[in-house]
């Protein structure tokens, strides 16, 4: 088969150069098992043959030992795995580093997704050129970096990887050599479990060595296309921070750590100030700048290298500072060096004294039971009913006074409720040293009704806050099914009410509305996930647009398809007219965050991919996007199919046992990445609704069988074609880039799958069914979405990606198969404790290269 230019050009800048670098890594001495590197590539060959004669895991493992006794004593063959998991977890890195350093040459993604092209697509035409400017005043892009636990790479694995990169990009191999010697002798592995602030400050060094430089030179690329002065220009790149924040189902976030991530955030961005200034005073050497270079010099300095507790907000004097500093050199040094100060400028517009909106999150279930404890404790003052726990939710909405009062709670007070009112105090000191926008919302988890964010405000005013200066913006977060298509009801009751209304109009008549993904696809399927956030989209902005809101989508998506990831900057580009599009914020999660913008380059296409979304979605909107009548109720039809056979998978009694029994589901809660617990009510039994998406998606990656983010679309394909629809479904791919997306994103969740890893459970007594159902529904939505597509192989139009997701899968492999080998040992049972220790250990250690190899797996 002829290799199209792509996949030459991949061929020979990743595979080629990653195979001569691997080679000259497996020949370095690291660890204690002699043979390791060499015994390696005669493993991965063993694992590969086992698989494709549909072996079990124990079979495979123990035949290589036999095959190669003479190298591997008895007593060193469970040191061998731990050390061919070592290995493999740094080939995932090699290949990271090798892949990233040719990002530029294998144009991994369609060039028309770049600014450029719309700066071309505008060049000529100045009635769309003034479209788009006018566009640029009202759009923005926030990416928010999120603690979900999958982010396996420790910071010093994460400076080797920029490292190694840029030594790959030279070719300079003295170094290469270096860095890969270091990278075999660095541990990949926390001891302790992570805090919150453990994880905000691993996620801190993207902050201030990529998403800095980046944001502000996509900025200044755009100031300088269009002639916008740095005065006048809107901040078109926002960041959003979870770590620290988020506290739903995370008992370890404490107002504490709020408060510290806060100012760990401010103290990060001086330093990153500081740096730039010190080049500042290197060529601003002349008369009349001293007294400002000066206060700048002590004002950077000191917030950086000796910051206060308590610190103020000092955005206004750098601005004042650097405006002077340009005044002078405009008037007196014929505007020597006025760039520099116009990039710093321009940072300190984007960044201020926060860095990275602080975002604080709760359950509702939470807010309920604090706004209970504070009516029933202080029932004189505050003169709500008694019975309001049992009044319906309309007569609630009538009891809510919102009157200010400055209300305690006393040690009778719950954890979770004192942490509420706490850390709602503690907002409004962050954003006196922030600003604002250090943090200026409050997120509201399984948000059912409009009750929900009123008892929030109360809880405002209850805590010293008033109603003219809550400058807090309330978001719920709609994530079930079911929450979703109550959505709409509930922002009704909002937008009526007349404080609310005030309030809204207080805050510039702006809504921000998150749409979660995980949780609906473990609720409904893929196929149903996708549409019912879709559909409520639709809702959402007809009843903003009858109310006159500027409506803001907050996507909780990231990481693979199953949980809203992919092809992210598709779906925006696809938003037909029916939903608001002029705002696109969204969560960047786990490993996403390093694959994605990990390096300069990477992170700089992928955010203007998003932009590229976002702006053309206005002016070069297609007409499938916004779609008909019809082809909405073939979608809805298509995701009824779908949401039926994949509730009739969930509610198989055998579900939630397969995942425990062939899945490292148990032992995920062992390995230490994150500060949050593995599923809700970590006390209890485990069920499925306490279970994290999370851990949920996680768990089905491990078995390479990716359930979350295809099941179901081959029956409901089938069903369409048998009830003689097929033509309007291809149709609708053709035409609808919502949809399209959906399908296309599907086959790589399927490009990640391998069922015949796992054939041997199909012999199993009790499972054997089940997995031959799960194998069956791939087969099926395999060969309808390569008939749909035109296809002969998934992901045929996208070779480059379909190129580097087979090569990672086959670095792995021999990770699964020591993973499912040592579930296996476990699940037999009969072992002494030392030897379940090891066992249990083999699996945990195995999942990180996996994750970390697939990217978006988690």
């Amino acid at each position: 088969m002829k290799l199209s230019k792509k996949q030459a050009v991949f061929e020979n800048e990743v595979l080629m150069r990653f195979e001569l670098f691997n080679s000259l890594f497996m020949t370095l001495p690291f660890y204690q098992v002699k043979h390791t590197g060499t015994l390696l590539p005669f493993f991965t060959t063993h694992c590969e043959r086992g698989v494709a004669e549909k072996l079990d895991p124990e079979a495979i493992i123990e035949s290589f030992f036999e095959q190669y006794e003479q190298y591997i004593g008895e007593s060193d063959r469970i040191d061998l795995l731990f050390r061919i998991i070592q290995y493999i977890e740094r080939q995932v890195v090699l290949f990271d580093a090798v892949e990233d350093a040719a990002f530029r040459k294998t144009g991994r993604s369609d060039e028309a997704g770049l600014l450029d092209s719309v700066f071309k697509q505008t060049e000529n035409n100045k009635e769309l050129r003034s479209k788009l400017v006018k566009k640029l005043n009202d759009f923005s892009l926030r990416l928010v970096l999120t603690a979900h636990p999958t982010q396996f790479y420790p910071g010093p694995v994460l400076a080797i990887i920029t490292d190694l990169t840029e030594a790959l990009k030279k070719n300079d191999i003295h170094n290469i050599h270096l860095l890969l010697q270091q990278l075999g002798k660095t541990p990949f592995m926390k001891k302790n479990k992570p805090t919150p602030v453990d994880e905000a400050n691993s996620l801190v060094w993207f902050l201030e060595n990529v998403f800095y430089p980046v944001a502000s030179a996509i900025q200044s690329k755009i100031d300088d296309e269009f002639d916008l002065p740095i005065d006048e220009n809107k901040q078109l790149i926002e960041l959003g921070f979870w770590p620290g924040g988020d506290r739903d189902g995370n008992p370890n976030v404490t107002v504490d750590s709020t408060r510290r991530v806060a100012l760990l955030l401010r103290t990060i961005l001086f330093r990153c100030y500081y740096r730039d200034f010190r080049m500042l005073k290197r060529r601003i050497t002349f008369s009349g700048v001293e007294k400002y270079m000066d206060v700048l010099q002590d004002l950077f300095y000191e917030n950086s290298f000796n910051p206060s507790d308590n610190p103020e907000n000092e955005k206004p004097a750098i601005i004042h500072n650097l405006k002077e500093i340009k005044r002078v050199l405009v008037e007196y040094h014929d505007g020597l060096f006025v760039e520099l100060v116009d990039d710093l400028l321009r940072k300190v517009k984007t960044f201020g004294c926060f860095f990275a909106t602080l975002d604080i999150r709760q359950d509702s279930s939470i807010i309920r039971q604090t706004h209970a404890y504070l009516r029933e404790k202080h029932v004189s003052a505050i003169g709500i009913a008694a019975d309001f726990e049992q009044l319906s939710e309309a007569a609630k909405q009538q009891a809510f006074k919102f009157e200010a009062h400055d209300l305690s709670y006393d040690e009778s007070a719950a954890a979770l409720v004192a942490d509420t009112l706490d850390v709602i105090r503690s907002i409004k000191d962050i954003q006196r040293f922030g600003g604002e926008r250090a943090a200026h919302r409050f997120i509201i988890s399984n948000c059912q009704q409009a009750s929900d964010i009123f008892e929030l405000m109360e809880l405002f005013l209850w805590s010293g806050w008033d109603s003219e200066s809550l400058f807090i913006d309330f978001v719920p977060l709609f994530e079930t099914v079911d929450d979703l298509t109550r959505a709409a009801d509930v922002m009704q009751a909002l937008y009526t009410h007349p404080y609310y209304t005030a309030h809204l109009k207080r805050r510039g008549n702006q809504q921000t509305i998150m749409l979660g993904f995980s949780d609906s696809t473990k609720d409904g399927g893929y196929l149903m996930a996708n549409w019912s956030i879709y559909k409520a989209k639709i809702e959402l902005t007809a009843i903003a647009r009858q109310h006159d809101i500027d409506l803001v989508f907050f996507d909780g998506r990231g990481g693979p398809p199953a949980r809203g990831g992919g092809k992210t900057q598709r779906f925006y580009a696809s938003m037909g007219q029916e939903i608001a599009n002029d705002h696109i914020q969204l969560t960047i999660q786990g490993q996403t965050i390093s694959s994605q913008y990990g390096s300069l380059d990477s992170a700089r296409y992928n955010i203007e991919q998003l932009l590229h979304a976002g702006l053309t979605s206005h002016i070069g909107r297609k007409d499938g996007d916004t779609l008909s009548v019809e082809k909405k109720q073939l979608i809805e039809y298509m995701a009824h199919v779908s949401h039926e056979q994949f509730l009739a998978l969930r509610h198989d009694p055998l579900f939630l046992k397969y995942l425990e029994r062939f899945s490292p589901l148990k032992l995920l809660s062992q390995i230490n990445i994150s500060s949050r617990p593995v599923k809700r009510n970590s006390d209890k039994e485990l069920r499925l609704e306490d279970l994290r998406a999370i851990s949920f998606v996680t768990s089905w990656s491990q078995l390479k069988q990716n359930i979350p983010g295809f099941y179901g679309v081959g029956s409901a394909l089938k069903k369409a074609e048998d009830t003689g629809k097929w033509e309007q479904v291809k149709e609708l791919y053709e035409t609808s880039g919502m949809f399209k997306t959906v399908i296309d994103n599907c086959m790589m969740s399927m490009s990640k799958s391998n069922f015949d890893l796992t054939s041997y459970i199909q012999h199993d007594e009790v499972f054997g069914g089940f997995w031959k159902k799960m194998r069956e529904e791939y087969e099926r939505t395999k060969q309808y979405v390569l008939k749909l597509s035109g296809s002969k192989v998934l992901m045929e139009n996208y070779p480059v990606e379909r190129e580097s997701i087979a090569m990672r899968e086959k670095i792995v492999l021999p990770l699964l198969i020591i993973q499912h080998y040592a579930i296996r040992k476990l699940q037999k049972g009969g072992l002494e404790e030392h030897d379940r220790e090891v066992f249990a250990k083999l699996v945990t250690r195995t999942i990180y290269g996996v994750v970390n190899a697939g990217r978006n797996l988690a």
